[in-house]
């Protein structure tokens, strides 16, 4: 790897919870996003849903207006936004408006969901069709994303003379996330990268290839990919406690056991995590979006930065 490709390497994290703890005032929660910004993070991440198993949910977009409005340099990446779930038009608007108000801060990543289909029931959304309606609605947003009229028929939705003005400037990216084979392809098609999850280096390098040749024949031209790795991890120096505080968050959100995920999930120093990390990067990732966990808000801020750091010496 080059220095400069090294110096592209991208890292940022979930969102610290006292910047969205309801307890906490516009300036406390400035005060974590300055954090972040002062420890050269690049971005911090946003979750979606809207009735998650048992009811709970954070509208990523709105979160999303929150925290650009609270710092002027920040990126804030949506890691990732249930797309099928919403109108596309409706979400063109929500993409313009935020792209007025911070351009060029956000990334959007979108997915299907889907480990709770009563989720995407109570939105009035046939769990089958998810991934119908996300490829449908991914071609409606680059297409309103142009400022031009959009007409548009499909089994999902139907748009005469659509238009959205200001067109975002520059373009929100577009980044989908998914391991299966339609996710890849949708990525090669509408996306301006890949979100890989739960993927050996291997798997993510022959994805990267496959999306190019995928792009090609879809006459994509030139596209400045930014692929990304979403990694859970855990941050201590004691390896035992870093993984038992993993285990506990991530059974506690997936409601199965670690074991399914601990083959990708790192835990322990700063050293250990960027050591499992550093293959991805030789595979083709730019960015990694890490869902840590750790003693406090500033420890786990404080652990990616070095983390980061470690990265771009690979």
């Amino acid at each position: 790897m080059t220095g400069i490709e090294a110096r592209a390497i991208k890292v940022g994290i979930a969102t610290p919870s006292t910047a969205l703890a309801p307890d906490t005032t516009p300036l406390e929660r400035m005060a974590v996003l300055d954090r972040v910004a002062d420890a050269g993070l690049d971005h911090v991440g946003l979750g979606d849903h809207v009735s998650f198993f048992v009811g709970v949910g954070f509208d990523a977009l709105i979160q999303a207006a929150s925290l650009l409005a609270l710092h002027p340099t920040l990126e804030v990446y949506t890691a990732v936004y249930l797309l099928p779930l919403r109108h596309p038009v409706v979400v063109a608007r929500q993409l313009a408006t935020i792209a007025q108000m911070a351009p060029g801060r956000l990334v959007f990543g979108v997915g299907v969901g889907g480990e709770d289909p009563h989720e995407v029931e109570v939105c009035g959304v046939d769990p089958r069709t998810r991934g119908r309606r996300m490829n449908e609605s991914l071609e409606i947003l680059r297409g309103l994303a142009t400022g031009e009229p959009v007409t548009f028929s499909g089994d999902h939705f139907e748009l005469h003379e659509a238009l959205i003005v200001p067109a975002p400037e520059p373009r929100v990216p577009i980044v989908i996330g998914g391991r299966s084979t339609a996710a890849v392809r949708r990525a090669a098609r509408y996306g301006d990268g890949w979100i890989g999850i739960w993927v050996s280096p291997r798997r993510f390098a022959s994805v990267v290839g496959e999306i190019d040749q995928l792009a090609a024949a879809n006459d994509r031209g030139e596209v400045e990919w930014e692929h990304a790795m979403y990694v859970w991890c855990g941050f201590d120096d004691d390896e035992a406690a870093a993984t038992e505080r993993l285990t506990r968050a991530m059974e506690g959100f997936y409601r199965i056991p670690f074991s399914n995920f601990a083959k990708y999930s790192p835990a322990g120093s700063p050293e250990k995590v960027a050591e499992f990390l550093a293959p991805y990067v030789e595979a083709g990732c730019r960015r990694f979006h890490l869902s840590a966990v750790a003693g406090s808000d500033d420890e786990l801020v404080d652990a990616a930065a070095e983390v980061k750091r470690l990265l771009r010496t690979v």
